[in-house]
């Protein structure tokens, strides 16, 4: 098995992605509900904020800053995921499987993770995760996607509503 060297910084800021195991799949925006409360218990649970996300139809892109002596990412992430599977299992409409680990067919079984360095790494993955929507091809206009907090960013005047990731940058700090 693969030894994973992860980056464990406290109070650091991540980008994090997380994926479902069927990239064909949009139970992420169906079920959007679902994994906002997953992501708030989450947040409750596990302080930590969330400077920036994106809910596409197969994977979460997200900036997650961790509290002062804290670099448990990975909790947070396996509790999202959890909460998220006891939710979609409660509801019972959507084929949950477990297998022989006790692992469900919902998402992969791995996330991807960056330490962000500086500010310029922040603002950068703050427009790539919001410019995802018309990456995939999900929309013509940002601000037709509703499952981004590209929508938090224009009503704090952090960006025009017209934005697409061009020229024009998020005015963000790492610390907010």
């Amino acid at each position: 098995m693969v030894n994973y060297r992860r980056a464990k910084v406290a109070g650091a800021c991540y980008f994090l992605t997380i994926a479902l195991q069927n990239r064909s799949s949009d139970l992420l925006v169906r079920h959007h509900l679902d994994l906002g409360r997953a992501l708030r218990d989450v947040q409750q649970r596990k302080p930590c904020r969330l400077p920036a996300i994106v809910l596409l139809p197969d994977h979460v892109h997200m900036l997650m800053t961790l509290p002062a002596g804290d670099a448990d990412y990975s909790s947070r992430i396996r509790l999202c995921k959890s909460r998220f599977v006891s939710a979609l299992r409660r509801r019972g409409d959507v084929d949950v499987r477990l297998n022989a680990k006790g692992e469900a067919n919902v998402w992969q079984r791995r996330f991807w993770e960056h330490l962000i360095r500086d500010e310029q790494d922040f603002a950068a993955h703050v427009d790539y995760i919001h410019i995802n929507p018309l990456k995939h091809g999900l929309v013509e206009r940002l601000e037709d996607w509703r499952f981004s907090s590209f929508h938090r960013y224009v009503q704090a005047g952090l960006l025009p509503g017209h934005w697409a990731g061009g020229t024009e940058q998020a005015v963000v700090h790492a610390g907010e």
